[in-house]
């Protein structure tokens, strides 16, 4: 603390990234939040196919831009403030495998539970039985973490059995498989995992999963265009697309002000985003704080 600089870049470059997260979430997350709590909303029975995947994809897009864009604000403060802070989120939807998603997934507290919790019980020193229960027990208290509730447990068994499964031997299969083939494998398995972290209880989240897999007698359900408006789509769209590319998360506050057309375009669009974000806010629409549900 005693050693922290503030500097006229340091501020701008911390206001700039504060602005990268306030347009996570204004611009982002809560437009497809409308369309995920639209569709959560509804008995399963009424969905169509179609309907559970794209409420299942807005509530994927939702919780990532609604957590990095609040981590993206944390961090930008504290570099206006001096204090230099690690990327929370780093593109984890390019991930290609559920280890390599979890090392990109909220990095704080994954490095916590890694720190506290599994190196003190043994971590993967011993032996493979042990490193198992380790998991087991690591995703057990993950899901209880966001909340007392068995579907917050599922989740966290739900990631704790992915990445057993992974070190059994599917790690080396996913190495070998084309990189689109293996960040699908991904995304579904996620996605699959976000309907227990979503759904307001076990026999809802079960009976999502029967029409999102098509198992059992499943009806057509209302239409699915009844459920998503066109500018939800558009955003769930480049939402999809910004979310699933990979690219290295720069801490902005180690960039140095060089004038370039690249710096004016970041700084117009900066400007840009803070005015159509205060004019979102402003208007009064949807804006939904999902930490409350934890």
């Amino acid at each position: 603390v005693e050693h922290r600089s503030i500097s006229d870049t340091r501020v701008w470059r911390g206001f700039q990234q504060f602005v990268l997260g306030l347009a996570q979430k204004v611009l982002i997350a809560n437009t497809v939040a409308l369309t995920a709590d639209r569709i959560f909303a509804i008995d399963p029975s009424e969905l169509s196919t179609v309907s559970a995947w794209i409420g299942i994809a807005s509530y994927s897009i939702q919780i990532l831009f609604d957590f990095a864009g609040y981590s993206n604000m944390a961090i930008g403060i504290g570099h206006m403030l001096g204090f230099t802070y690690p990327p929370n989120f780093q593109s984890p939807y390019s991930a290609q495998s559920i280890t390599d998603f979890w090392r990109r997934w909220h990095i704080s507290l994954s490095s916590w539970f890694r720190d506290y919790v599994y190196i003190p019980l043994g971590g993967n020193r011993r032996s493979n039985a042990r490193t198992y229960f380790n998991l087991a027990i690591v995703f057990f208290l993950c899901g209880l973490w966001h909340g007392a509730a068995w579907t917050f447990v599922v989740w966290g068994l739900w990631h704790g059995a992915l990445l057993i499964i992974e070190r059994l031997g599917v790690s080396a299969i996913l190495q070998r498989l084309p990189r689109p083939v293996a960040q699908l494998y991904v995304l579904v398995l996620v996605m699959t995992g976000w309907v227990f972290f979503r759904a307001p209880s076990m026999s809802y989240a079960f009976d999502y999963l029967q029409v999102l897999y098509r198992i059992g007698n499943v009806t057509a359900g209302i239409p699915w265009q009844m459920h998503i408006t066109t500018s939800s789509a558009t955003i769930l769209f480049v939402g999809l697309a910004i979310g699933m590319t990979r690219f290295e998360v720069l801490v902005m506050a180690r960039q140095p002000l060089v004038f370039s057309v690249a710096e004016i375009v970041k700084t117009v669009s900066t400007i840009v985003a803070l005015v159509v974000c205060i004019g979102s806010l402003a208007a009064g629409t949807y804006n939904p704080f999902i930490y409350f549900h934890f």
